[in-house]
């Protein structure tokens, strides 16, 4: 019988994929882009001045109101207030070792506090707002405040923040907001610098910045203990955007409109999305919603209204996307209408979430669409490595960017990935026995992360993620269990259920999962056999246990060793914590830490006789 061809994929302007690879004696391989770099912008601001000259009344921001309606910021507009309010800065004398601390997240304000600091010189420093508005200690706002030292914070509403503000020692530093007043301080408005006359100061200290000058102090997540200050320059921006340049060429026709929920205190949101927008004078509308319960309302409403040409975003959104989409044709619809690829990173991407969202592609349009992704870190500003050509499957992170070099060292069976190149950091800001730490003896910067390529004998192929050099472990028999390939293979086996997961098993006879369900597809798939009106007693609804046992039965089937085989399985009530450091609020779980301090459901998992919330595989 003859095999149907799949669909087509919708037309996209990728690049050409360019790849070398030099093989050293000690086992390592480098592998490059051969095309040339290039020249490059000297200042990430110098696409929002050029987009203002050129077409002075595009729309570069929106954002919704009070109303709900949208409310718009030109490129024109964009650049005369952030010239202001680098003149503003100037005046208080903010700049390397005075920063701009934010604590709130994505608005036009806080896009116009972050650019205006940059044209002035003045680094930023954006703060996750879970650190000020989910947290109960404030122990990382205060740890990141302490490290940074700024000159002047910024939130976007005091009212909101002033149990966060009184946390902080503020004698001395200025507190501005967009609106309400934090109780017991003292704010001065957003607008009053927005009306400050800016002087020839202000292009005279954007001229005299270079390749060097810090733009941003980034905070790393705190997996691995409290956040350290990244050093983003100039320079790293810059040269991301012309690697991405280089590896997407858009015609000039071509509009780019995007929906972005993604935080900008993080690399992928505030670097990559944020500077691709600007660099391709597109309009970027700020997404209020996250794919957490109760929230992502928000970004389907968006979606509803605004049909974007490229969409990014991680894994779990994706997954709720795809939630939505199948029950509502007119979101399919306009998700679908004028999109010319999809992007996420962060994570990998189970295969049957790939294939649902190519599904529902074919549906409404006939063609599949591009699902790329990139990889990176805070500390590579952020994107390394790229996949851009339309590509079968998910897993696979491309190959290095023009001016990017990734060195992969042997690890056991597979590779611990290092890069060069002008993105990566000089290091973490007062932190030099950090940074000495973070650079093998040639000066590749050690990312963590592992990697293999997809076919050693066809390097064009990309290099396929696997996984956190950290996280993965052995099982009591010495055989090595790589965390993320058993992750995304079992969220696809037991998907809809389950919506993420931790690997357990280090130094036991065999592996099992710490699940997170999907509530929503335990309720919508087994209706009256699973009491939604509590969710303990839901998850021990048998229909459930019996999706999850056969989804893991077949998937166990398919394996040939312990190192791949899942025998054990608890669903937690209990979402992650961000104060515990078990998720980011991008979405990003903590293998370690939620290991760490779920120890109690780890033993519960491993007994010698299991209670009934522990789901046997057999």
């Amino acid at each position: 019988m003859t095999e149907t061809a799949p669909p087509p994929f919708r037309p996209t302007s990728f690049g050409p994929r360019h790849v070398t690879v030099d093989a050293r004696p000690d086992g390592s391989l480098v592998l490059e882009n051969p095309t040339p770099l290039g020249d490059y912008e000297r200042h990430i601001c110098a696409y929002m001045r050029r987009w203002a000259d050129e077409d002075p009344h595009r729309i570069m921001l929106a954002q919704r109101g009070s109303d709900g309606h949208w409310v718009e910021v030109s490129y024109a507009a964009a650049r005369s207030s952030a010239d202001a309010i680098a003149q503003s800065f100037l005046d208080r004398n903010l700049g390397p070792d005075r920063p701009v601390m934010l604590l709130s997240g994505n608005s036009i304000a806080n896009a116009l506090i972050v650019l205006g600091a940059m044209t002035a010189g003045v680094p930023a420093a954006p703060v996750s707002p879970a650190y000020s508005l989910m947290s109960a200690d404030f122990a990382k706002l205060k740890h990141v405040f302490d490290l940074v030292r700024p000159g002047l914070v910024f939130v976007q509403d005091g009212k909101m923040f002033s149990e966060a503000l009184s946390a902080l020692p503020l004698d001395g530093i200025e507190v501005v907001t967009a609106g309400g007043q934090p109780e017991g301080l003292d704010a001065t408005s957003l607008d009053d610098l927005r009306r400050t006359p800016f002087t020839p100061a202000v292009d005279d200290a954007y001229e005299r910045q270079t390749g060097n000058t810090v733009a941003k102090y980034l905070f790393t997540s705190g997996s691995t203990g409290l956040p350290k200050a990244v050093i983003n320059t100039q320079r790293m921006l810059c040269a991301n955007q012309k690697m991405a340049q280089l590896t997407y060429v858009p015609g000039p026709e071509d509009e780019n409109v995007t929906v972005d929920w993604l935080p900008w205190s993080h690399t992928f949101g505030g670097n990559y999305n944020f500077n691709t927008s600007m660099r391709l004078g597109g309009t970027l509308h700020i997404d209020g919603g996250k794919p957490l319960p109760g929230m992502f309302g928000e970004t389907i409403r968006n979606l509803r209204e605004v049909s974007p040409t490229t969409y990014s975003s991680v894994p779990i959104a994706f997954t709720v996307l795809a939630d939505e989409m199948e029950r509502d044709e007119d979101l399919r619809r306009s998700f679908f209408r004028r999109l010319r690829y999809m992007a996420y990173g962060g994570a990998n991407l189970p295969h049957a979430l790939w294939q649902r969202m190519q599904d529902l592609a074919v549906a409404e349009t006939g063609m599949r669409v591009p699902f790329i992704s990139g990889w990176g870190a805070t500390e590579t500003a952020p994107t390394v490595t790229t996949v851009n050509w339309a590509i079968e499957g998910a897993g696979v992170i491309g190959l290095p960017m023009p001016g990017a070099k990734l060195k992969m060292v042997p690890r056991g069976n597979t590779y611990e990935l290092m890069v060069k190149g002008p993105i990566v950091t000089p290091g973490y800001y007062r932190r030099p026995d950090l940074t000495a730490d973070a650079f093998d003896e040639d000066g590749y910067y050690r990312i963590g992360d592992a990697g293999r390529l997809v076919d050693p004998d066809r390097p064009e192929d990309g290099v396929r993620f696997d996984g956190r050099v950290a996280e993965d472990f052995k099982l009591e028999t010495g055989t090595w269990v790589h965390v993320s390939g058993v992750r995304v293979a079992a969220l696809g086996a037991a998907s809809p259920v389950v919506r993420d997961a931790v690997v357990t098993g280090q130094d036991r006879e065999f592996i099992g999962l710490l699940a997170w369900p999907n509530m929503e597809a335990c309720q919508e798939l087994y209706g009256d056999t699973a009491n939604g009106d509590d969710p303990v007693d839901m998850l021990r609804s048998p229909a459930i246990a019996d999706h999850i046992r056969r989804g893991l039965r077949a998937y166990n089937a398919e394996q040939a060793g312990s190192s791949m085989r899942i025998e054990r399985v608890m669903l937690m009530a209990e979402p992650p914590s961000i104060d515990a450091n078990e998720i980011t609020d991008k979405g990003y779980v903590n293998q370690r830490a939620t290991l760490d301090r779920r120890v109690d459901l780890v033993e519960r998992l491993y007994a010698a006789d299991p209670d009934g919330d522990v789901i046997v595989i057999d």
